[in-house]
């Protein structure tokens, strides 16, 4: 065929493939919505499309589904409380390579796909980096072809929408559902019973074994609901399955024909707040239980759903470890293996010995923190109410691994209450995370430092006594959504030099090395992130109504709002940036503009104050005539996936100051740096690998070590020492008490001070505030070198290859799942 031939033969399929989406989504608006396509407004057109996204989605994951059971293929089920994937319609459109036909499409129909994208709401269904992480996991599993499967729960409202009023945060409910989700796939046929309450009753079965069943229970029931999840550039497409709780009786006739309507439906409301909303407040005793009850309902559903599945194959559950890896993504699904105790010994008639084989064999354990009041413990009184028969299996794990103990170590009875998984006191509690260690093949950190700290000191006992099961795979973020998708002007560039492959392999990325000094390339990546500040401050004039100079270092600080994440520290060094401003003292003439994002819990009083005084820094600095040019803040209210997007692209600076030892890992840190920002970090969570992969010349480096922070707790911290010694810290904190950025309420701001300077200053925020002004005054030196900087934040972007979720998946499928990728 003649090269003219072939490129009309090309341009009539594409002429044919954009004819066919333009009509598949007419008729999914005539026939999926019920309206007129020729009158469509914006959102119509784009629940037009992603239904026509949806239907390509199916064919492939059918074909998919068929591959693996045809194979019968080891395969993971990824446990996770949360999930964060973000809109789902330009993921969809790369993964199925029809991004630029969809655009061409829109734009005949009169839309563009930027603005139809803002008609997707960020889906609820996670809260931050443990949610992310997962999706960024279920990314790598489908575009490495590994047989695999989300689980999680499928939340009608969100953990909440965060706004600020007069400079405080508020929650509103995130009805992320409300126009409903033209993504999910509801599977009325998966549905399955779970038990809660009731209690425990002995019996002899017709073999004389004494055996358990759980009765007299409260019924749930749980439905499954399916999002595709595509892999990149071929036809593997896999899924999350999410489980909604419905009632098992959707109305009582009998409350109904005496007139008492509530009565009527009271229990159905009841039932299905299982899965209305992420993370209820734990203040109260409901709300714990609430907490218990999810937790158990997603993974009672989930296990009874992989064990329908195996036996569609198996007669006997002799290979079920060597056909299923089940992966706890956190202590939150670890009720998960009372569970599959439960089903194996009381449901299937499996003796106590070969099923405990099988779950151990099954389940790994991934650590994602190091804080004491993160490590999950349930009240043994909540367990025995909720839960008897799991609290009876529990007791009998706790029975036998103590006398495990006392096998390895005779000689040292102190152990068994340092480890039991019973802790006695006034109040006993179940630690999950010892249940975790106890019943996994596998545990591991995500970070080296996070990875030694467990092996050296949260873990030490238990690494000692189960030598090799504590591992380290450092986590990894999806080079698709965090540098393809959410930054198309820097991978066009990229690929324009390098070419394409490095979207799927991300060690490609040290191509770029060469170029960091090539003065045209540079001109191009500078006009690049110049026009990605744009973008951001056109979102933030909308969300806020403040203008923001582009041409200003863009600092930015985006995370959970949390004392150790120290975003104290950063306002304390702008309070004293704005205060030599006011003294024209000399401050490198670098004119800054500091981003803040993030959410705080709704009961964390602390960090709810912390944004108000970020919001109060901000409006006195930002009405100072003095400053105004010079300098700026701005908290951009609700924090979000789409809102990350943005902000990620645009940073100059990227914030990682938290109490070394206390951050596991983060990705927030491994996103930016992917996008050329330079990292102001402590020596912490994967801060440190990010300094081994770019090079400490081209990363800013600040504050105590973490061996640092132990020792200072142990010989004691005194933070008043700091506050004495330093004129510039002492002037800011002073500011803060006096009133200064509240003169309503000079007294609002003192809970802050009082933790600084009379509750011991745990986050060492006085300690670190000397080297953290030196850090950003070698910030503002360098960045005034443009070509310098310029060349920094290439070589950084270069060597973040080893950060990407592909290498994360290989190694859990290598090293703990023994799973292999399905044959193209």
């Amino acid at each position: 065929m003649h090269d003219g031939q072939t490129h009309d033969k090309k341009e009539l399929n594409s002429v044919s493939e954009a004819e066919k989406l333009k009509q598949d989504i007419y008729h999914n608006i005539r026939f999926n919505l019920g309206l007129d396509p020729e009158e469509m407004n914006r959102y119509e057109c784009y629940m037009g499309l992603a239904y026509s996204v949806k239907d390509r989605l199916i064919s492939q994951w059918i074909k998919t589904q068929k591959a693996c059971k045809d194979t019968l293929s080891k395969r993971v089920f990824y446990l996770s409380l949360e999930f964060l994937p973000g809109r789902f319609l330009k993921n969809y459109l790369i993964s199925l390579g029809i991004e630029d036909l969809a655009e061409n499409v829109l734009n005949n129909l009169g839309f563009d796909l930027d603005s139809l994208e803002e008609e997707e709401w960020d889906p609820g269904l996670g809260n931050g980096g443990l949610g992310r992480l997962a999706s960024c996991y279920m990314d790598s599993i489908a575009s490495l072809r590994l047989p695999g499967y989300g689980y999680g729960i499928h939340y009608d409202f969100g953990t909440f929408y965060q706004i600020l009023e007069n400079g405080y945060q508020k929650e509103r409910s995130d009805n992320w559902m409300r126009k409903g989700n033209p993504w999910e796939i509801i599977r009325f046929e998966n549905v399955y019973k779970i038990k809660f309450y009731g209690r425990s009753e002995p019996y002899t079965d017709i073999h004389g074994n004494s055996r358990s069943r759980w009765v007299d229970t409260r019924d749930v029931m749980a439905r499954a609901c399916d999002i595709m999840v595509p892999g990149i550039g071929d036809d593997f497409v896999t899924n999350m399955r999410l489980w909604t709780a419905t009632s098992s009786r959707n109305l009582d006739l009998e409350f109904f024909n005496r007139g008492d309507y509530m009565g009527a439906v009271e229990a159905k409301v009841i039932t299905e707040s299982i899965s209305k909303v992420l993370y209820p407040s734990d203040e109260k005793e409901a709300g714990r239980e609430l907490r218990l009850k999810q937790q158990y309902f997603f993974v009672c559903a989930t296990l009874q759903d992989i064990i329908t599945q195996y036996q569609r194959d198996h007669q006997s559950f002799d290979g079920f470890s060597s056909w299923a890896a089940i992966q706890l993504n956190d202590t939150h699904p670890s009720i998960a293996i009372p569970e599959l105790m439960r089903l194996f010994v009381d449901e299937h008639g499996l003796i106590w010995d070969k099923a405990w084989a099988i779950c151990e064999k099954t389940f790994a354990y991934t650590n994602h923190t190091v804080l004491p009041e993160a490590i999950e413990t349930w009240p043994v009184a909540l367990l025995s109410r909720l839960l008897p028969r799991h609290l009876e299996i529990i007791y009998e794990i706790n029975k036998r691994f103590i006398d495990y103990l006392k096998t390895q170590c005779p000689d040292e009875p102190e152990l068994i209450s340092k480890l039991s998984i019973i802790q006695e006191g006034d109040v006993q509690k179940i630690r999950m995370a010892h249940l975790a260690i106890a019943g996994c093949h596998s545990v591991n950190g995500v970070a080296a430092l996070h990875s030694k700290i467990l092996k050296t000191s949260l873990f030490k006992d238990f690494n000692r006594i189960y030598p090799g099961k504590i591992k380290n795979i450092t986590n990894g973020i999806t080079p698709r959504r965090w540098l393809y998708q959410s930054n198309p002007g820097l991978s066009k560039l990229i690929t324009s030099v390098i070419g394409p492959d490095w979207i799927s392999d991300l060690s490609l990325l040290k191509k770029l090395v060469p170029l960091a000094e090539d003065a045209a390339f540079q001109s191009q990546w500078q006009k690049v992130k110049l026009a990605n500040k744009k973008r951001l401050t056109r979102y933030a004039l909308r969300k806020t109504g403040l203008g923001i100079n582009p041409d200003t270092l863009f600092d930015i600080h985006a995370k959970r709002m949390h004392e150790y994440k120290r975003q104290l520290l950063n306002i304390l060094h702008i309070i004293h940036l704005y205060n030599c401003m006011n003294k024209d003292e000399d401050t490198d003439d670098i004119r800054r503009s500091f981003f803040f994002a993030g959410k705080a819990a709704p009961a964390y009083f602390l960090a709810k104050l912390i944004i108000k005084l970020i919001t109060s820094v901000s409006q006195a600095i930002n009405q100072n005539p003095e400053t105004r040019g010079k300098l700026s803040i701005t908290f951009l209210p609700n924090y979000c996936i789409s809102q990350a997007e943005k902000l990620i692209p645009a940073a100059d600076v990227s914030e990682q100051i938290s109490t070394a030892g206390l951050e596991a890992s983060g990705t927030g840190n491994m996103k930016f740096a992917l996008n050329g920002a330079l990292t102001l970090g402590t020596l912490d969570g994967a801060n440190v690998e990010i300094m081994e992969e770019v090079g400490k010349e081209n990363i800013f480096i600040f504050g105590l070590k973490a061996d640092e922070i132990v020792e200072k707790r142990q010989s004691g911290y005194n933070p008043r020492q700091y506050y004495e010694s330093n004129s510039e810290l002492k002037e800011a904190i002073d500011m803060i008490d006096s009133g200064y950025f509240s003169p309503g309420e000079p007294q609002l701001f003192k809970p802050l001070i009082m933790s600084l300077l009379d509750q011991g200053d745990y986050y060492f925020v006085l300690a670190d505030f000397a080297d953290y002004v030196n850090a950003q005054r070698k910030v503002a030196q360098t960045y005034s070198d443009k070509k310098l900087w310029t060349k920094m934040s290439i070589l950084n972007t270069a060597n973040m290859g080893k950060f990407s979720s592909d290498r994360s998946v290989m190694e859990y499928a290598d090293n703990i799942w023994d799973l292999s990728p399905l044959l193209e």
